[in-house]
């Protein structure tokens, strides 16, 4: 099973062509992706081959073919996609994701670092307006290992298996696949660490507690904002299945913002601390760092 993202969603890539949209639709092909187009208007009626040869888990395909329309509502008519990953520089951003929602865009995966806060706001009213769930922005995407990989997550680090993961940081979303590699996840999403994102620690929360085959949850975190305190609150009330926590920014100082946007301390509020107690206080493991956190994981998993 799978939360969000399965082998049969369909996949657009606004910003397909461009550099980075480029290279990591070949890893998206290559790890399984039903990438069915790309958006550009500049481009529309064209067709992008890959080569798909010599990436590590490209399943015997040595190439994809994949057209570019000229709008989200297009590859959908044409294609019947699902999702869309964004790449589209940060002053776009705000108008691809208000497009794909517009266009009835069930998940929208925005990669895009450095998008404005308030674009951020408006976008994703905008999207919850039209039903559309967003990840991100400034996230590694999602993938369910064995199925389908929408985003930047290396699909070679692990595969199906027990665990749901659900993390603000990008690094330690791999770091974690990695040593957990021998068990293998059900789905792993990284939601991005900005003040202002769609998902929440919640949200996949709450779906990896129905997932049937998600025995175990691990939630990253990060110093700033309180996230993580409301997210014990809902591990209090409505989460049944373990969790294994790890917070990043133990030694970051006090009254500085560190790496994400969002990530201010200011008294104890937002501390790792703070975070730590009120996970550990409603059963959840906290580990000290991401490799005693693995060790959690191993132990709970191997009683």
């Amino acid at each position: 099973m799978a939360i969000f993202l399965t082998k049969e969603s369909r996949v657009l890539v606004q910003g397909m062509t461009g550099a980075e949209g480029m290279k990591h639709t070949r890893r998206m092909l290559a790890a399984g992706t039903e990438v069915v187009g790309g958006v550009n208007p500049r481009k529309a009626g064209r067709s992008i081959d890959f080569d798909l040869s010599g990436l590590r888990g490209a399943a015997g395909a040595e190439g994809a073919t994949v057209p570019v329309f000229g709008t989200v509502r297009e590859g959908i008519d044409a294609t019947g996609a699902d999702v869309s990953v964004v790449f589209v520089p940060p002053a776009f951003c705000k108008s691809a994701v208000i497009e794909a929602a517009d266009a009835g865009i069930g998940l929208v995966v925005v990669i895009t670092e450095g998008v404005p806060v308030h674009d951020a706001v408006a976008f994703q009213a905008h999207a919850r307006s039209r039903g559309t769930r967003v990840i991100g922005p400034n996230c590694p995407g999602l993938i369910t290992p064995g199925q389908s990989d929408a985003g930047i997550v290396p699909a070679d680090i692990t595969g199906p298996g027990p665990i749901g993961l659900v993390s603000k940081s990008g690094t330690l979303t791999y770091q974690l696949m990695y040593e957990l590699s021998e068990f293998g996840f059900t789905s792993a999403v990284g939601i991005g660490g900005d003040p202002v994102i769609g998902t929440s620690h919640i949200d996949c929360l709450q779906a990896f507690e129905d997932d049937p085959d998600t025995e175990l949850v691990v939630l990253i975190g990060e110093i700033g904002g309180d996230a993580e305190e409301r997210a014990a609150h809902y591990i209090r009330d409505h989460v049944t299945k373990p969790v294994v926590g790890y917070i990043a920014g133990f030694t970051a100082p006090e009254g500085k913002t560190m790496g994400h946007a969002g990530a201010i301390v200011s008294g104890s509020s937002g501390t790792a601390r703070a975070k730590q107690q009120a996970l550990e206080a409603v059963g959840v493991r906290v580990g000290s760092t991401p490799t005693e956190t693995a060790r959690l994981v191993r132990e709970h998993l191997t009683r």
